[in-house]
């Protein structure tokens, strides 16, 4: 029987970060891509002689020709410039939709029934970029987005809560920027509402943190953006698909009349399995809600607009 096989376009800290996770959990055999010459081969390399010591028995292989990804099950596209004090998410745009725009091209040549997840940033946009790219059905072309919103969102609740991490459960939907909609009223610990034990000005404040919770990790390391949280993301959704297990994750996904929305990519929950996107979940938003998560959707196409994709 053949292994999975996943490509990750991108061998900075983000999709080298992504291939740690996804060799420990022994998702498949990786191929790291990069424009640079020695580092996909070096750290492909410098990961696979971790495999002795952790016990995971994944072939990686680090390349600068996408010949070299072909027939892959899932490619990773993390490739791009990373964000610097001071920059959002959408400053990135004009260099970035080029280098997605390339990377998923030359993903559909070279596995034309791949499964594509868009990391890179300013991620909704990209997404749109990679689906228009590729050529794929737009259920094989979605974003990591909300799994890091809400992990965050999830991290600063436990903190607060003195709880386990792993007992907070909640939902971030809309754009992955400053206009998310972190929804408090799905927000849970150990299954009691979140409303039942904190005041709403601390929930309030923990809200707006997850929505710069990017920007606070820029504002620390100066020269980069957050990757060992991001690839722990991307990896989750990786195993959903490899493995068929049917998730129910909050991800970038294309909206065809949901939420009120159509031709555009946003965050909202989403059933991920062997196929892709399955399905997405339509929740009942308050007027609020509903109002916030359009007010982050218009952020989102007022950038499309402007690239004409």
């Amino acid at each position: 029987m053949s292994r999975n096989r996943i490509s990750i376009v991108g061998a900075g800290n983000v999709g080298a970060t992504c291939a740690h996770w996804a060799a420990a959990k022994e998702l498949g055999d990786i191929v790291l891509v990069d424009v640079v010459e020695g580092v996909p081969q070096g750290k492909a390399l410098d990961l696979m002689e971790a495999g002795p010591v952790e016990g995971f028995d994944c072939m990686l292989s680090g390349t600068n020709d996408y010949e070299d990804t072909v027939g892959s099950d899932v490619a990773v596209i993390t490739a791009g410039i990373a964000r610097k004090p001071g920059m959002s998410r959408d400053d990135l745009v004009s260099i970035n939709v080029k280098i997605v725009q390339q990377a998923a091209a030359e993903i559909a040549r070279y596995s034309p029934d791949a499964i594509i997840i868009v990391v890179t940033n300013p991620l909704d946009v990209m997404c749109s970029a990679a689906l228009k790219a590729s050529g794929f059905p737009s259920d094989r072309v979605f974003g990591m987005s909300g799994i890091l919103d809400s992990a965050r969102l999830r991290t600063f609740l436990a903190l607060e809560l003195g709880i386990s991490f792993e007992d907070v459960t909640t939902l971030v939907l809309g754009g992955h920027g400053d206009h998310m909609v972190p929804l408090v009223r799905y927000t849970y610990a150990g299954g009691i509402p979140v409303e039942k034990l904190l005041p709403r000005d601390r929930l309030d404040a923990l809200v707006q943190r997850t929505r710069l919770g990017g920007a606070e990790i820029v504002e620390y390391l100066k020269t980069g953006s957050a990757y060992y949280a991001p690839g722990a993301a991307v990896v989750q959704m990786l195993e959903a698909v490899l493995k068929d297990k049917r998730r129910l994750l909050p991800c970038a996904a294309y909206l065809r009349g949901q939420y009120g929305h159509r031709d555009v990519y946003a965050g909202v929950p989403t059933v991920i399995g062997a196929e892709g996107v399955e399905r997405i979940i339509e929740l009942d938003l308050t007027k609020e809600e509903q109002a916030a998560f359009d007010r982050s959707v218009a952020s989102v196409r007022a950038v499309l607009d402007k690239l004409d994709l």
